[in-house]
C-alpha cells in the first residue's frame, strides 16, 4: 500500500473516491458525490490517496484557510475493508507534512456527532460547553478518539450543527514549531 498525491487526471480514482464517499456518508453524498470529488480536486486544495493494488483504499483532503497558515481537513475516508490498518494515520501524517511544507501552522477539522456516539449528544451544549468538552465520553466508537491519537485536541463544539443534539466537534493540531521568541511567552 502506498500513500501519495492523488492523481487528479485518473478518472478511475475519481469514481472510486465518489463511491467511497457515498458508502461512508450516504445521507450527505448520495446525490452529489461526483460534484464533491470535483471540488476536492480544486487546484488550491491538497488531495492525498492511499492505494493498494490499484484500488483506492483511503483519501484525505485539505483546504487552505487563513491564507496558508490554517488548513481544514476535508474529508478523511478509509474503506471499511481497510480500517484498523493505520491507513488513516498514514494519510494524516502525509497531509500534515505537505501542509507544513506550504507554510501551514495549524490543521483543524470538524467531526460530526450525528449518531449520538458521544456524551455531547445527550446535553444542551449551550448550557456549559467547556465542561461538556472536558468530560466527553465516547459511547459508540466516534472518531474523535482517532484524531486525539494523531495529536488533535478538541477546541470547541458547534451545538446542534447537524440537528437537535447533533453537534460538530471541532479539533485542531499545531503542526509547526513556534519561533523561539514565542516559546518564551505563555502559549
Amino acid at each position: 500500500m502506498i500513500v501519495t498525491e492523488f492523481d487528479r487526471e485518473d478518472p478511475s480514482l475519481k469514481v472510486q473516491l465518489a463511491d467511497m464517499l457515498v458508502l461512508t456518508w450516504p445521507q450527505a453524498y448520495a446525490d452529489s458525490a461526483t460534484a464533491e470529488v470535483d471540488q476536492l480536486m480544486a487546484p488550491d486544495r491538497l488531495a492525498i490517496a492511499a492505494i493498494d493494488n490499484d484500488e483506492l483504499v483511503g483519501f484525505v483532503g485539505a483546504i487552505p484557510q487563513y491564507g496558508d497558515t490554517g488548513w481544514e481537513i476535508h474529508p478523511l475516508v478509509v474503506r471499511d475493508s481497510h480500517r484498523t490498518q493505520r491507513i488513516g494515520a498514514r494519510l494524516m501524517t502525509f497531509i500534515e507534512d505537505e501542509i507544513e511544507n506550504r507554510g501551514g501552522i495549524t490543521v483543524y477539522l470538524g467531526t460530526d456527532d450525528e449518531k449520538s456516539q458521544t456524551s455531547l449528544s445527550r446535553l444542551d451544549l449551550f448550557a456549559d460547553p467547556l465542561t461538556a468538552i472536558r468530560e466527553i465520553e465516547n459511547l459508540d466508537r466516534h472518531p474523535y478518539e482517532f484524531y486525539e491519537k494523531q495529536g488533535y485536541k478538541i477546541v470547541g463544539v458547534i451545538p446542534d450543527a447537524n440537528g437537535w443534539n447533533k453537534p460538530d466537534i471541532l479539533m485542531a493540531k499545531r503542526i509547526a514549531v513556534p519561533p523561539r521568541d514565542l516559546n518564551k511567552k505563555q502559549l
